[in-house]
This record gives structure tokens, C-alpha cells and sequence, in this order.
């Protein structure tokens, strides 16, 4: 049997087991990982429309997921608002992997290691769907924003800086 075409990451078997209806999107990589707005180009989706994951620390040291259109920028004192923290940090890319499971440019909401609070930019709600990494760089998935946000258990809220 030939190699499918289309590859499964772990995020797509969650989607799979839960039964999430669910588009896979590829794109091509080089050397290293695109920035979320080429990827946006990429796939032909509206940059509003493809979310980036962050995570964060908080003063207390919990850990935080946030997904934010990949154009925006996370506003560290809205973040930490939403979460009930003093302050919150973005986690050094050396931490990601051992934390979540994945790699810069690769992390997704979806099947990290540990489920961690999660908050999504609001925006996220006027889309019919939204994209996020399939936990693989070069792979997406286009999901109803709805769907996602009951999966991981997150909320909403604005968690953007201005302009």
C-alpha cells in the first residue's frame, strides 16, 4: 500500500476520536518554520481566520495557552486579566517542547501533554472557522471555532494589543 498523501497528527486523531469535523491543510516548509501570516498566504485563508498558539507563565507559576489571530500580538497584561494572574510571561521556545509536546511553529491548543487554562482571542467567534497548527509544522486544521473552544475547555476573551 502506497504512503497516503494525507498525514495524520496526533491533533487530527483527537479530532478523529471525538468526532470534530475537521479540515487538514498542508503547506510546504523550509528550513524553518513560516511566521503564522505566510502560513495564512500559504493556505489561502483569511489572516483573521488562522490563529497562532502562544504559551505563557504566570506570576504563580501555572501555564497558559492562548490562540490569537497570527497577525495580532498578545498583550501580556490583557493575558494575565483573563487568566486572574498578576502578570504572565511568554515561555522560552527551549521550554515548549518538554511542556507541551510540541515545537515552535508546531504547537497547537489541541493534545498538549497537559491540558492547560486556555483562552482564545474572541475574534475567534466571528469566524465560521478557524485554523490552528495539526501540531506539526508544514500542517493545519481548519475547525468550527465553537467545536474547539468546547474541546480544550477555554474561554474568550480580548487578549490583543491595540493596532
Amino acid at each position: 500500500m502506497s504512503k497516503s498523501k494525507e498525514e495524520k497528527t496526533n491533533v487530527m486523531r483527537v479530532l478523529d476520536q471525538k468526532k470534530i469535523p475537521y479540515t487538514p491543510h498542508a503547506y510546504p516548509v523550509g528550513d524553518a518554520a513560516p511566521d503564522g501570516v505566510s502560513v495564512a498566504k500559504l493556505l489561502g485563508q483569511d489572516r483573521l481566520a488562522v490563529f497562532k498558539t502562544l504559551v505563557a507563565k504566570g506570576a504563580s507559576g501555572g501555564y497558559y495557552v492562548f490562540d490569537i489571530p497570527v497577525e495580532a500580538a498578545l498583550d501580556l497584561k490583557k493575558a494575565a486579566r483573563a487568566v486572574g494572574e498578576k502578570s504572565i510571561a511568554m515561555l522560552p521556545a527551549k521550554e515548549l517542547l518538554p511542556l507541551t509536546g510540541y515545537v515552535h511553529g508546531g504547537c497547537s491548543p489541541v493534545g498538549m501533554k497537559k491540558r492547560f487554562p486556555t483562552v482564545f482571542h474572541q475574534s475567534c467567534l466571528e469566524q465560521e472557522t478557524i485554523c490552528v497548527s495539526a501540531g506539526k509544522v508544514g500542517f493545519q486544521v481548519e475547525v468550527c471555532p465553537a467545536d474547539l473552544i468546547g474541546l480544550v475547555g477555554a474561554s474568550t476573551a480580548d487578549v490583543t494589543a491595540e493596532g
